[in-house]
């Protein structure tokens, strides 16, 4: 049954009417594992983008409600991330100082503008923007925040300041400062790292090993970090640790998200415009990645355009509650998926967690040490960390190899902002590069069939008088002047050639600056003495021609198939046997 336009637009409409107690009970499961993972991250990521600890909770509250209303994935949870609060901090840093009002304000001015463009390009339909990030170059620029944002946390894991948004300005701060090492915060960053580390990799299976049932033990598994944290808070208050130079969180407002107003100003929207743009795209290729990849496991489908609009909504949700940007975070999405989400609900029922624990928990998070929502974030993101894409893309292609490279070297170089600008303009050059020199392939005939194949790579039947040439790739300005070259050098005058055959089987487009290439191609050739013609035009190809004057100047004929214009220019040529 077709979808209406309201349950286009708002997908809870058509999932919602299938919501039943079972669906319920698996979606509240999955919440509540979820939410008990969330409350650490969320602090922890606040921390990472340079604004308070209840910024994070209070941009996982409305976003997640809102994407669960617009949003088309089952599984995906919305909230702050580990890259995004990196570029959060790196584009709004230079604004504003960390821990004043204008620095909270900008960020909600991030959120708005990066939801705003959210929002523009799924309206528009203009998804298909993010395929200018290359896979390989994503893998490298995430690889590359990793290490950076591990690096930006060990201050607080060493008790010192460590300024900086790349990675030399981070080692030069880290032993510039090294000299005011607190030793107890030390001691309780490396523990807190050591038992979450260890909770990833063993807890589950000692837990198995006592006879815990496989669903506990996942739960148990996931609440590691809160453990680290309810731990650690306790031994700070019972020892007054933070007289001791041991930073904590202090206190973190009991409520529930206050209604706030981002600034709209045309000079900060300026100095945001470009760090709002790569933030949503980056956030966006996370978020779908993500999504498609769980959709799939369950056979479900995600609407790429639509997604810009659920994640424009919480973006646009997050800059009107105190938040900041948000996009769907995979650790989270991926634990949401294992613990049984069947619809968005299960999002909605993690905001509903999220603002008890604002309400209620709160005033428990007063002796929380900073350094262990450092680990959290520290182990977390080194889950990110893939040097293996270098070794892959050099196995695979030199040119994939550089993008990664140069991407990797340019994000802890000179901040994530050029590492992602960087990564979109070696995606585009990539592209560009590549198709600008398309695979032209001489063909002829495999004896006893009507098959063409590559003259340098199978035993084919070929004519002195005739070239039969197959470009692999659509026509376009970048291109068509690589194909004049090829076909000039292969028929030079007095060469004994006749007929110059294009079969254009693999072109699905073509351009006007290739068309004009085409028409100085038969103007040559005419005056050579060499007639041309072509073979298996596509349709669409075909209605280009048929714009100008190109068909009726051509020197040859368009033959329906390769092998019509092999039996019609070279009769003499065997054919292929009967079947």
């Amino acid at each position: 049954m077709a979808r209406s336009a309201y349950e286009k637009y708002v997908p809870m409409l058509e999932w919602g009417r299938r919501y039943d107690k079972n669906t319920f009970q698996n979606d509240l499961v999955a919440a509540v594992i979820v939410t008990i993972m969330l409350v650490p991250q969320s602090l922890a990521y606040a921390l990472l983008a340079g604004l308070p600890p209840e910024a994070g909770i209070y941009a996982s509250i409305v976003p997640i409600i809102l994407y669960s209303i617009f949003g088309t994935s089952r599984s995906l949870a919305v909230g702050p991330v580990a890259v995004v609060s990196l570029m959060t901090a790196a584009a709004i840093g230079n604004i504003a100082e960390s821990g004043t009002m204008g620095y909270a304000t900008a960020a909600l001015s991030l959120a708005f503008l990066s939801g705003a463009m959210l929002l523009i390009l799924g309206l528009f339909r203009l998804g298909w923007i993010a395929n200018f990030l290359s896979h390989p170059v994503i893998a490298g620029f995430i690889t590359a925040s990793g290490v950076l944002i591990a690096a930006s946390q060990l201050g607080h894991v060493l008790g010192i300041s460590i300024s900086g948004h790349s990675l030399p300005h981070m080692i030069e701060s880290l032993f510039h400062n090294l000299g005011n090492l607190n030793l107890i915060t030390l001691l309780i960053g490396v523990a807190a790292i050591s038992f979450l580390f260890w909770v990833r990799k063993g807890l589950k299976p000692l837990l198995l090993s006592k006879g815990v049932p496989p669903k506990l033990a996942d739960v148990l598994t996931k609440a590691g970090p809160v453990a680290a944290v309810v731990v650690t808070t306790g031994i700070v208050a019972l020892f007054g640790l933070d007289n001791y130079g041991v930073k904590i969180v202090g206190t973190v407002p009991q409520s529930l998200p206050p209604f706030t107003l981002p600034n709209l100003s045309p000079s900060l929207l300026g100095q945001l415009f470009v760090p709002a743009l790569l933030i949503s795209i980056i956030g966006f290729v996370e978020s779908i990645s993500v999504a498609q990849t769980l959709a799939a496991k369950k056979r479900q489908r995600i609407d790429p355009d639509q997604e810009l609009i659920g994640l424009g909504a919480a973006n646009l949700g997050a800059a009107f509650t105190g938040g900041y940007p948000v996009t769907g975070g995979f650790a989270r999405s991926v634990v949401n998926f294992d613990a049984g989400a069947e619809t968005p609900a299960a999002g909605a029922f993690t905001a509903v967690g999220l603002a008890i624990a604002a309400l209620a928990l709160t005033p428990l998070l007063y002796f929380l040490p900073k350094a262990t929502l450092a680990a959290t974030i520290i182990v977390a993101v080194l889950s990110l960390v893939d040097f293996s894409i270098l070794k892959k893309s050099w196995g695979y292609s030199k040119q994939d190899f550089s993008a990664v490279a140069a991407t990797i070297l340019l994000t802890w170089g000179f901040g994530v902002e050029t590492g992602v600008s960087a990564g979109v303009g070696l995606s585009v050059l990539l592209f560009l590069f590549k198709t600008s020199r398309p695979h032209i392939a001489e063909v002829g005939l495999m004896e006893g069939t009507e098959h063409f194949r590559n003259i340098k790579r199978h035993p084919v039947l070929t004519n002195e008088r005739l070239v039969m040439i197959r470009v692999d790739e659509s026509l376009y300005f970048a291109n068509a002047r690589y194909m004049e070259d090829y076909i000039y050098d292969r028929v030079q005058p007095d060469c004994g050639i006749d007929h110059v055959v294009l079969m254009m089987s693999a072109v699905n487009a073509i351009d006007f600056s290739a068309l004009e290439s085409l028409e100085a191609i038969n103007s040559r050739l005419t005056d050579m003495g060499v007639t041309l013609h072509m073979a298996e035009v596509k349709g669409p190809v075909m209605d280009r021609l048929q714009t100008g004057h190109f068909l009726e100047e051509m020197s040859g004929q368009v033959f329906l198939s390769q092998y019509d214009a092999l039996r019609s220019l070279a009769p003499e040529m065997p054919l292929a046997k009967s079947v």
